[in-house]
């Protein structure tokens, strides 16, 4: 992987208004922390669990982040996209970077999942990725970045609907680059990350965040649209020799 090794040319995150969906735990949390640390301002979203979004956002304060927003958000639904949408960009006027994270999984074989397993992965990590990133568009200014994950690169047995979504992802990263050449527009694909997902077993989201976050700032000299794979990064500690 190529970086940018000039740091006058990297984006400063300071008072940047950063959206992520499913920010509340997580990769998404992790996210979260990491934008506050650079001093943005952070838009934490949940969908059911306020009280754990609370803790995230306060979090959020207390590492420097420069303002921020806790708003509900459901990307299944189109009126809580709109409402959530719109709510961040009265208050903030733009959305320099949106992160789309929101995401399901169920690690079974698909003859074993019922047809609401089924349509909950797809309206969540394909659907509500690009109906969020429709929503957001007009008022992105810099990067979008899609979640996507090593399922959307490589087959999976157990992972199928999975697959499918994160497959899509990843097309709809490359297409929409061509379709908005004025953005950075990534996609940030994970491989094993110990959250409930993997019963917390794989790599820290820390580190995921910290790819996400470096995306943003231009520390990888990648033309919009790739994809830039976690694996291949380097680990904390080892960043600063790669960059400089």
């Amino acid at each position: 992987m190529t970086y940018n090794n000039r740091a006058d040319e990297r984006i400063s995150m300071e008072r940047k208004v950063v959206l992520i969906t499913g920010s509340a735990r997580g990769i998404g949390e992790a996210i979260a922390y990491e934008f506050a640390r650079e001093k943005a301002t952070a838009v934490v979203t949940y969908y059911r669990d306020r009280s754990r979004a609370e803790q995230t956002y306060n979090k959020c304060l207390a590492l420097g982040s420069s303002d921020g927003l806790l708003v509900a958000l459901n990307v299944m639904s189109e009126e809580s996209i709109r409402r959530c949408v719109g709510t961040v960009v009265a208050t903030f006027g733009r959305i320099d970077v949106l992160v789309n994270n929101a995401g399901t999984l169920t690690w079974t074989y698909l003859r074993d999942q019922s047809y609401d397993d089924i349509k909950n992965q797809i309206r969540t990590n394909l659907e509500g990725a690009i109906m969020m990133t429709k929503a957001c568009l007009p008022h992105v200014t810099e990067t979008i970045i899609n979640i996507g994950s090593i399922a959307g690169m490589n087959p999976l047995e157990e992972l199928t609907v999975c697959c499918a979504t994160k497959f899509g992802l990843r097309g709809f990263t490359q297409a929409l680059a061509k379709e908005a050449p004025e953005l950075n527009i990534y996609s940030v694909n994970p491989d094993y990350i110990a959250t409930r997902m993997t019963d917390f077993v794989g790599r820290s989201p820390e580190e995921v965040a910290r790819v996400v976050v470096n995306a943003a700032k231009g520390v990888y000299a990648l033309p919009s649209g790739s994809d830039i794979n976690v694996w291949e990064t380097p680990r904390s500690g080892e960043e600063d020799d790669a960059v400089h």
